[in-house]
């Protein structure tokens, strides 16, 4: 490096982070005496073995940055943010976030029940740290970005999980903070609501050099919004690089586990829901003709399914329902 140059510093930083938590805390009566016992005569109990929601996790975020944040359920996702967030605390490692964070991590979180829309406002934008002049400002765009005029002197326990959403979303991007993060809660608003909070985001961080983070499922449009994006898996960093990237080996990854349960559903039949009047004992995919099952078939190409299933009663008109999603959903 040159003598007198300057490197600009990361507003996020996370080094070698892992995040442990005890499982199986909850035990029978009769393992507990029988615990007890054990410790009164000096023996040793065995402690459950930790499990590892983050594992060694490092990576830097810069000024002005969206970043990307994908994986399976569980991969680890929204501890990653709770910790950025100060919700929760690291077991080991160091997170250095450098400015003010307004964070958007779960539905409804931080709105009062029994409390108005606009008493909502009011507190959550104080809690942010808005002052109250700029609150007086800001609150009739804050409402109208929200949809929510006719409600705002409702208490927010009468409003629909949607509705919560876009109040929660519409104070997050009316404060003037330097992060933005952003969980997957905008999966449950209308497309139309979605397609406002993305405009919203992309605006801020031309307009203000915000920096973002945001967790979704919608890989086409966390490619529109961010550069980079990292895939999580089992709590481990599998790729953190260009968009299109990550996102391809996210979808290799989700087809790969696809495959895995595909494959074990002659087996697994606890994975398979049913309402009791049937019990299903065989789900398997033919492509065309094909007399053996296979485990993908190409788009465009005919396509059978094989449902074997023990009827416990006689049932009339059986109505047979497959749905298909892409692994973006």
């Amino acid at each position: 490096m040159a003598l007198g140059r300057k490197t600009s510093m990361p507003i996020i930083e996370v080094d070698h982070v892992t995040k442990e938590y005890r499982l199986g805390q909850l035990q029978s009566l009769k393992l507990g005496l029988e615990h007890v016992l054990a410790r009164v005569k000096g023996k040793a109990v065995p402690k459950p073995a930790p499990f590892k929601a983050l594992d060694n996790v490092s990576f830097g975020v810069e000024q002005g940055e969206i970043l990307g944040i994908i994986g399976n359920n569980g991969a680890g996702k929204s501890t990653l943010l709770k910790l950025l967030s100060r919700i929760t605390v690291q077991t080991s490692g160091r997170i250095a976030v450098r400015g003010r964070v307004a964070p958007l991590i779960e539905v409804g979180a931080g709105l009062v029940g029994d409390m108005t829309g606009r008493e909502n406002i009011y507190l959550n934008a104080a809690i942010l740290g808005m002052r109250k002049a700029e609150i007086h400002r800001k609150f009739d765009d804050i409402v109208a970005f929200a949809e929510l005029e006719e409600f705002i002197d409702t208490p927010i326990k009468r409003y629909s999980s949607g509705m919560q959403i876009r109040l929660g979303f519409s104070i997050a991007t009316s404060v003037n903070t330097d992060i933005l993060i952003v969980d997957e809660v905008l999966a449950v608003g209308d497309l139309a609501f979605q397609r406002k909070c993305f405009d919203r985001m992309e605006s801020m961080i031309r307009r203000d050099g915000r920096t973002v983070l945001v967790v979704g499922h919608n890989l086409r449009q966390l490619e529109r919004l961010c550069r980079r994006i990292i895939l999580l898996d089992q709590g481990r960093i599998v790729n953190d690089g260009a968009s299109a990237e990550s996102c391809k080996q996210y979808v290799e990854l989700s087809n790969q586990k696809t495959r895995e349960y595909v494959g074990g559903w002659r087996t697994r039949n606890d994975q398979i829901m049913s309402s009791g009047e049937i019990d299903v004992k065989q789900v398997q995919l033919f492509s065309g003709a094909g007399q053996l099952p296979v485990a993908e078939v190409a788009i465009g190409a005919p396509l059978r399914i094989g449902i074997s299933y023990l009827a416990h009663r006689d049932i009339d008109a059986l109505e047979v329902v497959v749905g298909f999603h892409t692994p973006d959903f």
